[in-house]
């Protein structure tokens, strides 16, 4: 049974209401085209499952539904939260941009709302400081310069350290740092769409600090999975209502995924012959407009899980797969051998 998170391997939760899926505190689901979602309580995100037992689990989150006043709903989608706190999203027939706002809303709006706050932390602490620090002399005036230098120096730390996995051709996962995501370049020649993905080093110790050297060209539909890797990072302050309803109607005139990529690179490409600047950035993902990003994204997104429905359940299947492995391995990485065993005592006990 899955339990991980796609796209930042946070733990789903579970619930005790749905007996054929006991995974999950909010499950969104589609009874008339057979799609059950598990929504992550801390990206947002809707993880689409593969299970074959998702109809019969369908069918109790339609009964489940059906059976409770706590509900608030629109003519295509409703919500309701159960007494034991599983909350139910029902899916009908809804146009694209009320199932964008339930789908995408969410999580562009937590990002925006998180980033607001840790700016707003970061500058409150400063004030702080500068204020009520010589005045307390708990840190003297000559402290606040390199106060401010060590946060600097943590927040590039912080950049360096981080790093994005990037699914390419061959199941081959490559490894990008947050320091250089502004370094990734989406660009056409011709009618093919590419994106160039600076690689960082696969080195230990104080070599892994080197700067990416290699970049990795990808083109294609290669390129938009990519860019469905790259996207929440880049896109992460998020965006305002107006924004992500622009966002929802540039993807409703794009014919395909491939395509809206495509227009959004010449479009960029002609913005930036205009601008003055380090020639390294030009083409830019970061520097695309916000709302174009976020259409970028949720397109990227939904084709992904449009593959996915085509036939090509088992690709989601083992990615659940990598994603639970992860998450064990996370899970157990400083545990002493005695409390493995224990554990190991008491799941045996339970069964």
């Amino acid at each position: 049974m899955y339990r991980t998170c796609l796209f930042c391997n946070g733990d789903l939760g579970h619930n005790e209401a749905i007996e054929h899926f006991p995974v999950g505190r909010r499950l969104a689901f589609d009874a008339a085209k057979g799609r059950l979602w598990v929504v992550c309580h801390k990206c947002e995100r809707w993880n689409l499952t593969p299970l074959e037992e998702r109809w019969e689990a369908i069918e109790e989150c339609e009964r489940a539904f059906a059976g409770t006043r706590l509900r608030v709903s629109t003519d295509q989608i409703g919500l309701a939260r159960l007494r034991e706190g599983l909350e139910l999203v029902r899916i009908g027939e809804p146009q694209r941009p009320e199932m964008a706002a339930w789908r995408y809303g969410d999580q562009f709006g937590r990002r925006r709302r998180r980033q607001y706050l840790l700016g707003g932390g970061v500058v409150l602490l400063a004030g702080v400081v500068i204020v009520a620090g010589p005045l307390t002399e708990v840190v003297g005036a000559g402290a606040i310069s390199p106060l401010s230098n060590l946060i600097t120096t943590g927040s590039q730390l912080y950049r360096q350290r981080t790093i994005i996995k990037v699914p390419s051709p061959g199941g081959e996962v490559l490894r990008t740092r947050l320091a250089d995501i502004d370094k990734v370049r989406l660009e056409v020649a011709g009618d093919e769409l590419s994106i160039s993905v600076p690689v960082a080093s696969n080195a230990k110790g104080w070599l892994a600090w080197r700067k990416s050297v290699d970049t990795r060209v990808l083109t294609g539909e290669d390129a938009v999975r990519a860019a469905g890797a790259l996207l929440p990072r880049v896109n992460q302050g998020g965006g305002s209502s107006r924004q992500i309803q622009s966002a929802v109607g540039i993807v409703e005139e794009a014919v395909t995924p491939a395509e809206l990529f495509k227009r959004v690179a010449r479009e960029q490409s002609v913005r930036e012959s205009r601008r003055l600047g380090n020639p390294k950035r030009r083409n830019s993902l970061k520097r695309v407009p916000v709302d174009v990003r976020l259409a970028l994204e949720i397109s990227a997104h939904e084709e992904s899980e449009r593959r996915a429905l085509e036939g090509e359940l088992y690709l989601l299947e083992e990615a659940w797969k990598a994603a639970d492995e992860i998450a064990a391995i996370a899970d157990d990485m400083f545990l002493p051998a005695s409390v493995e065993e224990r554990l190991a005592q008491l799941r045996d006990a339970r069964r």
